[in-house]
C-alpha cells in the first residue's frame, strides 16, 4: 500500500540524468548497429536440462535477429563446418555480424552474450572472444589456450586475469562469439574445424582451427568476466551434477 506523500522529483529518468555517460555506454557497446546472431548448438540426441535452463535465461541485443542451427548426431567438428558452410549459402544469414557456438554441456551467465558482444565492438582487433570457463575435473585448466607474447605459436593453459578481455593463442568453443566475416576468406583451409586422432597428429577441432587462423592474422581473446560453468551430468570427471 502507497503512503501518504508529496512527490517532487526529475521527470527526466536515470540515463537522462548523464546523457553524456550514457551515450558513451550506447557507443561502447554498440547497440545502434546491427549485431545479428546464428547460434550453432551440436548436440546428440538430447541436452540436459540444467543447460537448457541456463539458456533460456540468455539476453541477446535488442531488436536484431537471433537464429538457432541445431547440429544433431554429428562428430564436432563436422558439425561446425557444416553449420557455417549451410550459413554461408544461405543468402540472408550470410549476411549478418556473428556466429555464437554454444555446447551441450556450457552454462554461460543470462548476460553471457551482451558481454562478448560488447566485448567485440570494444575490441575489433579480436575476430572471436569466449567466455572465460575450465575443463572438467579436480586441476582443471582455463580454456584460454596459448600466450601470444611467445614469438612461437602455443596452446598452453593461461592463467586468467579479471577484469580484462585477455587475448590468446586459441579458444574452446562451449561459449564463443565469432565475426562471420572471418569464414568468408578463402585462405583459410577447409574443413575450418577438425579433430586429429591418428597419423596426421593429436588436435581439438577448435585449436585445429586456431593453428590456420592465426597464420592469417586473426587474433582472438577470452572475456574473462563473462564465467561460464562446464556441467558435468554423469560424473565422468568427478560426482555426477557437478558444474566445473
Amino acid at each position: 500500500m502507497t503512503r501518504p506523500q508529496l512527490v517532487v522529483q526529475e521527470m527526466a529518468g536515470r540515463h537522462n540524468a548523464d546523457l553524456e555517460g550514457t551515450s558513451a555506454r550506447l557507443i561502447r557497446n554498440g547497440s545502434w548497429k546491427k549485431q545479428r546472431i546464428v547460434r550453432i548448438i551440436p548436440a546428440g540426441d538430447s541436452i540436459p536440462a540444467k543447460v537448457v535452463l541456463s539458456w533460456l535465461h540468455l539476453g541477446f541485443p535488442p531488436n536484431n535477429g537471433v537464429h538457432t542451427v541445431l547440429a544433431m548426431g554429428m562428430e564436432i567438428g563436422d558439425a561446425y563446418t557444416s553449420a557455417i558452410e549451410s550459413i554461408l549459402a544461405h543468402p540472408e544469414l550470410s549476411q549478418w555480424e556473428y556466429v555464437c557456438s554454444i555446447e551441450h554441456d556450457n552454462m554461460p551467465p543470462s548476460d553471457g552474450i551482451i558481454q562478448l558482444v560488447e566485448a567485440m565492438e570494444t575490441h575489433p582487433e579480436f575476430a572471436a572472444i569466449s567466455g572465460s570457463y575450465f575443463t572438467k575435473g579436480e586441476g582443471g585448466v582455463w580454456q584460454g589456450w596459448g600466450d601470444p607474447r611467445d614469438p612461437l605459436n602455443n596452446f598452453r593453459p593461461q592463467v586468467p586475469v579479471t577484469g580484462t578481455v585477455q587475448e590468446v593463442c586459441g579458444l574452446g568453443q562451449g561459449f564463443c562469439l565469432y565475426r562471420l566475416g572471418m569464414f568468408k576468406d578463402t585462405r583459410l583451409r577447409r574443413p575450418w574445424f577438425k579433430t586429429l586422432k591418428g597419423k596426421d597428429g593429436l588436435a581439438t577441432q577448435d585449436l585445429y582451427f586456431w593453428t590456420d587462423a592465426r597464420k592469417y592474422g586473426y587474433r582472438c581473446a577470452v572475456c574473462v568476466d563473462c564465467k561460464v560453468g562446464h556441467y558435468d551430468l554423469k560424473g565422468e570427471f568427478g560426482p555426477p551434477d557437478m558444474v566445473w
